[in-house]
């Protein structure tokens, strides 16, 4: 597994990321996220029924693109495939939400579930391009 470098690691305490996800016709597919990283591992609490899940059901591949917020020339980006396990009761979506000081549940309706989507690295890059 590729690592974060130490350079760009305190961009993982950022508050958005944008995930990219392949959609049903092939295309890419876009959405701002929050997310959780923890010894250098990076995962998403994603509800199911949205179109984000079902595009990495079904191809397991995403990009993770965090910038820095004071500096938009740099970036860390994390590109791989990613590994999704059920979240019934809402253990990882709990740490998530401590994160943002939210409760995931009020963001689904009765009925709906969360998974855990982890994402294991293939390709890292740092980017600082000195502005």
């Amino acid at each position: 597994m590729t690592a974060i470098p130490d350079t760009h690691s305190e961009l993982l305490d950022a508050q958005i990321a944008h995930l990219s996800t392949i959609g049903p016709d092939g295309r890419p597919q876009s959405s701002l996220v929050w997310f959780y990283a923890e010894n250098g591992e990076v995962s998403l609490s994603l509800n199911t029924v949205r179109q984000k899940t079902k595009n990495l059901l079904a191809r397991p591949v995403c990009n993770l693109l965090i910038i820095d917020p004071s500096n938009p020339y740099r970036y860390l980006e994390i590109r791989g495939d990613v590994e999704i396990a059920p979240d019934p009761d809402y253990v990882f979506a709990d740490k998530v939400g401590k994160k943002y000081n939210a409760d995931l549940r009020v963001h689904d309706k009765p009925g709906e579930s969360r998974v855990v989507v982890r994402i294991l690295p293939s390709r890292v890059n740092a980017i600082d391009m000195g502005r």
